[in-house]
């Protein structure tokens, strides 16, 4: 049985609420990257970013960035096993959505895995269940995972660690992506920049002045 909405909510609090602890490397850019293996991420203009993927969806269904043309797209990268980051940002993702209200149904919340040997659909779906309802969670092949992360200029990688469950850590960006209907960059945000609030009233400004042209 997944847990009640109350309980989402509440979950979402704590989490989000303790995001201050947690800050991201480099400025809120790499996470779980060790000081002594810095990385530089080059962006070469926002018309490179885009949404152009082919996943599963964390009830097994093949999906393309097709299937969500028509909405924004809210999109993270990151992984189940993320000790820290991953799950303040989606709990800060999903306060955002709730505070949208009828907005929310025009947005595509998107958490994409970038560690797809471990993040299964079936360990998707349960992870993301503690989120929000909408929320989708996306994998696939390695070379699919590689493709999507391309698409959006998000760095990843698997680094070696004898400590860390099945050998091995990932360190990922931590940016949330704001996509436009039809697929195109429109923003990209870092939690802990801003409240949730002005998230929303980012997202809703954009929809009412879509809505306008």
């Amino acid at each position: 049985m997944l847990p009640s909405h109350s309980f989402h909510r509440r979950l979402r609090f704590l989490l989000w609420s303790g995001a201050a602890v947690f800050a991201l490397a480099i400025a809120g850019l790499i996470v779980l990257r060790g000081p002594s293996a810095p990385v530089e991420v080059a962006y070469s203009g926002e018309a490179d970013i885009r949404s152009d993927f082919e996943l599963v969806d964390h009830t097994g269904r093949p999906v393309t960035q097709a299937d969500y043309a028509g909405r924004w797209q809210l999109v993270f990268f990151g992984f189940t096993n993320c000790p820290d980051v991953c799950p303040t940002t989606l709990a800060y993702m999903a306060t955002a959505l709730d505070l949208l209200g009828e907005d929310a149904g025009r947005v595509a919340p998107l958490f994409i895995t970038v560690d797809p040997e471990r993040d299964t659909p079936e360990i998707m779906a349960d992870y993301v269940a503690n989120f929000h309802p909408d929320l989708v969670g996306l994998t696939g092949s390695n070379d699919q995972v590689t493709a999507a992360a391309h698409a959006f200029k998000v760095y990843h990688e698997q680094l070696p660690d004898a400590e860390a469950a099945d050998g091995y850590r990932m360190a990922h960006a931590g940016h949330i992506y704001l996509m436009r209907p039809d697929g195109r960059f429109e923003a990209v945000f870092l939690e802990g920049d801003q409240p949730p609030e002005d998230l929303a009233r980012e997202i809703e400004m954009r929809i009412e002045t879509e809505g306008r042209s």
